[in-house]
């Protein structure tokens, strides 16, 4: 049996366990908007989403970049945030990818969202491949495509002062595991890096924490996301409520000797039975089990 001296220095040692691992936790966590915006892309949406992050100590955001940079023209992004006191990590930003016809404007684009981006102290601009229609599209027939596409806009963001990388994403030009993996394996990785979201790999059949493993070299952005497969949020949850091994992903990302933006993510939630509120309080309880701090 225990006694009370015994007891004593187990809990000492045990609380001395918890701030040793909360300590080494390198990592500060932020969170993107997505599941604010009832209505895509709506600029109207940011502000109640950088209140709830502020209150609830996230360390950065991010959001769309057409929606920074809808704020930025009327010259009040400085403002907001400023007002909340959440930095800006990211921009988002979907870019076509199989249409050589488009490379000319979208390049164009990326560099005017790119310095929007920078101007507001932000880091990093997230591409993402164009939908399509997946029972019909032919990655090989689009893979050349791709890669280049990819290679030129990473460049042109680079170019701007940012960093970047590929965010594979269900239904769109590059979504399965081998889709990943051959244009990972393709593409410059000196200015296009890897920005997964782990919930989306994990929907679509592969092995999310596998995935970081092999590319943690070059993954310096995520989309940290769970996955349950239920009707609410496009079968995605709040952290700790599904599939993913969020614990064995950020393990492994706090070993990597670079930094890396770790953005909570959830989809829109406009007839869910909680609110993006809530979802947000739920995966940051989660994250503060496993040691990480937020802002006070």
């Amino acid at each position: 049996m225990m006694n009370r001296r015994t007891f004593s220095k187990s809990m000492a040692l045990g609380l001395g366990a918890a701030h040793l691992a909360a300590a080494s936790r390198k990592l500060k966590i932020g969170y993107t908007a997505l599941s604010w915006n009832a209505t895509p892309r709506a600029a109207e949406n940011l502000e109640p989403a950088l209140k709830d992050f502020s209150d609830l100590g996230f360390h950065s955001f991010e959001t769309f970049a057409e929606v920074l940079e809808m704020w930025d023209a009327k010259g009040a992004l400085g403002d907001l945030i400023a007002k909340y006191k959440v930095p800006l990590t990211s921009g988002y930003f979907t870019a076509n990818v199989v249409d050589p016809a488009l490379r000319k404007e979208t390049i164009e684009k990326v560099t005017r969202l790119s310095k929007v981006i920078r101007k507001h102290g932000g880091t990093f601009l997230v591409l993402a491949p164009n939908s399509v229609r997946r029972p019909e599209f032919k990655f090989a027939e689009s893979k050349d495509n791709i890669v280049a596409a990819l290679n030129d806009y990473a460049k042109a963001v680079n170019d701007a002062g940012l960093g970047t990388g590929l965010h594979q994403h269900t239904g769109t030009a590059i979504d399965s595991e081998e889709e990943v993996y051959t244009v990972m394996h393709a593409v410059d990785t000196r200015h296009c890096k890897f920005a997964p979201d782990v919930g989306q790999l994990q929907k679509g059949g592969a092995n999310a924490l596998k995935v970081v493993k092999d590319f943690k070299s070059i993954l310096v952005h995520m989309h940290l996301k769970d996955f349950v497969g239920g009707e609410y949020f496009a079968g995605y949850c709040p952290l700790g409520q599904g599939k993913v091994d969020l614990a064995g992903i950020l393990d492994t990302m706090e070993s990597v000797p670079h930094s890396s933006n770790i953005m909570v993510e959830l989809d829109r939630a406009p007839s869910t039975p909680i609110t993006a509120t809530e979802t947000a309080r739920i995966s940051k309880t989660y994250l503060v089990k496993l040691g990480y701090q937020f802002k006070a």
